[in-house]
């Protein structure tokens, strides 16, 4: 289980690279990256992990997403968009796998001499992975400008990143006409700040990607002082925005990260419990069991990768 996934991992290890003829000159990183592949080279299982780019997907076909404490089933067609901030995996469960995938760096968007970056925008904010599915309707435009973005990254226009820059700006506003306008505003009061910021820091405990990793922060006290507030100022801002305390957001992560850990790495039970901060081995089998209602060793004999 790797921590951040590079640019040159990504070339070094996805299917789609081996149809370049060449790999991309990442020692001049001056203007930033951007490349845009067919979804017909998508691996099956993708690894638990940040990403270093940006990534936004035209998704034709079925999966699971894995991010947070949140396990996302894709059973239509989607546009998603990957913050590079948030750790995920992604599962196909269609043997049909199609459409479009974009990756590119923050760089490659203030390149363009912008006053604001699209980065900035509530579809990376950097707590969540937003997914929108779509209709007939949808995909047929969306899939115009994906296909439109491939043919012009081909060419040899001089000015084709700026186009490319303008295409995902496009991809962006038809996301946005998906969602209430509200959603999608800038404005946040006290409680929400909190909350993101509380979000922020639970998402930068993981994913742990060595034993010798153990969890930092456990308790809701541990995230009230590092975020400077009092516990009970946290808990009532996340009850009021979230409808969860800050203990349930905590169990609700390592919960979720357990799974993953016992799904994807061959560490042992209580190798998992020591890195997810319980000291003995039976306290994370009471709270796996508690929550899941089996054990960590059936779970994983039910659902290992």
């Amino acid at each position: 289980m790797n921590s951040n996934e590079t640019l040159e991992d990504f070339y070094r290890n996805h299917p789609a690279a081996k149809s370049l003829p060449e790999l991309p000159d990442f020692k001049n990183k001056e203007h930033g990256h951007f490349n845009i592949f067919s979804r017909k080279f998508c691996t099956r299982y993708t690894s638990y992990n940040r990403r270093d780019f940006y990534k936004i997907s035209l998704l034709l076909g079925k999966g699971k997403l894995y991010y947070g404490n949140q396990e996302i089933e894709v059973n239509q067609n989607a546009l998603i968009f990957f913050n590079r901030n948030v750790p995920y995996s992604w599962e196909a469960l269609s043997e049909k796998q199609a459409g479009y995938f974009c990756l590119f760096t923050e760089d490659f968007i203030n390149d363009g001499h912008r006053t604001k970056s699209m980065t900035d925008n509530p579809l990376f904010r950097s707590d969540t992975i937003p997914v929108f599915f779509i209709n007939k309707e949808q995909e047929k435009a969306l899939y115009d400008i994906f296909h439109k973005m491939s043919t012009e990254l081909e060419s040899g226009y001089i000015h084709k990143y700026d186009l490319m820059r303008s295409y995902l700006d496009l991809i962006v506003h038809e996301a946005m006409k998906m969602q209430p306008t509200e959603a999608m505003g800038m404005h946040m009061n006290g409680s929400a700040r909190i909350t993101s910021l509380f979000m922020e820091l639970l998402d930068r405990q993981f994913p742990i990607d060595s034993p010798e990793h153990k969890l930092q922060l456990k308790t809701a006290k541990d995230y009230a002082a590092k975020l400077s507030v009092h516990v009970n100022h946290l808990n009532r801002a996340l009850k009021e925005v979230t409808g969860k305390t800050t203990t349930e957001h905590i169990i609700d992560r390592i919960m979720q990260h357990s799974k993953v850990m016992l799904r994807q790495s061959n560490w042992s039970i209580t190798e998992v419990a020591y890195c997810l901060g319980f000291e003995y081995a039976a306290y994370f089998n009471n709270i796996f069991k508690k929550q899941t209602g089996i054990t960590p060793k059936s779970y994983r004999e039910t659902h290992r990768l």
